[in-house]
């Protein structure tokens, strides 16, 4: 099914662009759950917000014990902090995300694919916040794949990635010939070298999407069928 364009009329604002990313999300994780190794299992982890954590206020409303709890349980004193030295705004990035798992090494995270929200681009302190990210990903050997099909907002996270990795300019592409993009990112030691591969793959509204290679630590390269997971993203979604 060729890419549609989620972010400007007729689809958008009628449909979501989160519910579809919602079930691309699932769409990819229940592909490579056929295409993974046995060892391996994909899960879906999203949020959406700016909320990281609950406030204290709807912590403790959480933390009451019912009306009619069990007796005989010890009462634990909450502990409270001293005043914080400083209070600092803070920006975290949306998480469209789709983690693969290592069952046999305590279920760690060995890859994931990022789809990016607008608001991972809508300022740049956002994209330096999803940048960063990505960055940590990498720098613990975790395979990435980053696809971006955000239309309405004109920039590169990919260059953002390279900037925060200190690779200078001659690894980042021009953002008008990538928008929308897919990129695949596999971290890896060669011959004594930290390095990290990467495949660029550039998108188009009205276009069928790529199969791009999907790196797990430490395990292989395996096939990410972007177009049938978005065609049957589509196909759930009614579109």
């Amino acid at each position: 099914m060729p890419l549609l364009d989620h972010f400007q009329a007729p689809l958008y604002p009628q449909r979501s662009w989160e519910s579809f990313h919602s079930r691309w999300a699932n769409s990819i994780a229940d592909a490579l759950q056929t295409t993974l190794p046995p060892r391996y299992f994909a899960e879906v982890h999203m949020h959406l917000g700016s909320q990281v954590e609950a406030d204290v206020a709807e912590f403790e409303a959480r933390a009451a014990p019912p009306a009619n709890g069990s007796v005989g349980r010890v009462a634990l004193e909450t502990w409270a902090p001293p005043a914080a030295t400083l209070t600092m705004p803070a920006l975290f990035p949306d998480d469209l995300a789709v983690e693969v798992r290592d069952e046999y090494d305590d279920a760690r995270v060995v890859a994931v694919v990022e789809l990016v929200s607008p608001r991972n681009k809508d300022r740049p302190e956002s994209r330096r916040a999803f940048a960063v990210k990505c960055a940590a990903y990498l720098q613990r050997g975790i395979g990435l794949a980053m696809v971006d099909i955000v239309t309405n907002r004109q920039f590169m996270l990919h260059n953002d990635l390279i900037q925060v990795l200190e690779l200078g300019q001659s690894y980042m592409l021009p953002a008008a010939n990538f928008s929308p993009y897919a990129t695949a990112y596999r971290p890896l030691r060669r011959q004594e070298k930290s390095e990290i591969d990467a495949w660029l793959s550039p998108l188009a509204v009205g276009a069928s999407l790529p199969v791009i290679p999907f790196a797990l630590r430490g395990g292989p390269v395996i096939p990410l069928d972007l177009e049938g997971t978005y065609t049957d993203a589509c196909q759930r979604s009614r579109l």
